[in-house]
């Protein structure tokens, strides 16, 4: 299953969806009596691994005395019971950086991986390369830089995901924001420029035009 971005990607622009707005049905891991120290989070009893907790995944984390209520990068998971958690960073080869120290902490991973499936799998349709369209010899792994379209992807997932906030309680508010990234991801994929290296050798060998259409011979 191909995903063009991942949770940190959405939680740059909206922290809601894995605070107040997360999707309670799409929660992979949650509990209480957590630790933090530095960068790493401690949860006896969890089981990360078999929760499928991934690196770019995002971890909400509130503690008892109020220490801690936000929102949180996951940078690597160490074992089934320890994470490496980190303020968001603007580089992701950047140093983790430590949270405030807390402990008695609940937690919880929720994720919006289907839906960045559902918005890649558009996206890559509309860019004429695998897995969207059969047809021709270049996919996703072939991207050079995938930086614009990460953000593009983003901007998909998060439109998906506040039109189906909407759609659960009739909120106008959230209905809107659905729309205004729902158009920010159209514009987006028509200006998107994407570079596809086939032959490993770090030049372009084609370049997708979001704007551009494609014709087939018959």
């Amino acid at each position: 299953m191909v995903r063009l971005c991942n949770d940190v990607d959405i939680l740059k622009y909206e922290p809601a969806l894995f605070g107040e707005f997360h999707p309670k049905n799409q929660v992979l891991a949650a509990g209480m009596g957590g630790e933090l120290a530095g960068t790493i989070f401690t949860a006896s009893g969890a089981d990360f691994e078999s929760a499928g907790i991934e690196p770019g995944g995002v971890i909400y984390l509130r503690s008892v005395d109020g220490a801690i209520d936000g929102v949180y990068e996951v940078v690597s998971v160490d074992s089934a019971t320890q994470l490496c958690v980190s303020v968001l960073r603007t580089d992701s080869e950047a140093d983790p950086t430590s949270p405030p120290a807390a402990s008695d902490i609940s937690y919880r991973i929720s994720t919006l991986k289907p839906q960045a499936a559902q918005v890649s799998l558009r996206m890559t349709e509309y860019m004429w390369i695998r897995p969207g369209q059969s047809i021709g010899d270049l996919s996703v792994e072939d991207i050079l830089d995938s930086d614009a379209i990460r953000e593009v992807c983003a901007f998909g997932v998060i439109a998906t995901a506040y039109k189906m906030l909407a759609s659960n309680t009739s909120d106008e508010q959230l209905w809107n924001k659905g729309l205004h990234y729902e158009q920010l991801f159209s514009k987006g994929m028509e200006r998107c420029r994407v570079e596809l290296d086939k032959d490993g050798d770090g030049a372009a060998d084609s370049i997708r035009y979001g704007g551009c259409g494609r014709l087939i011979r018959d």
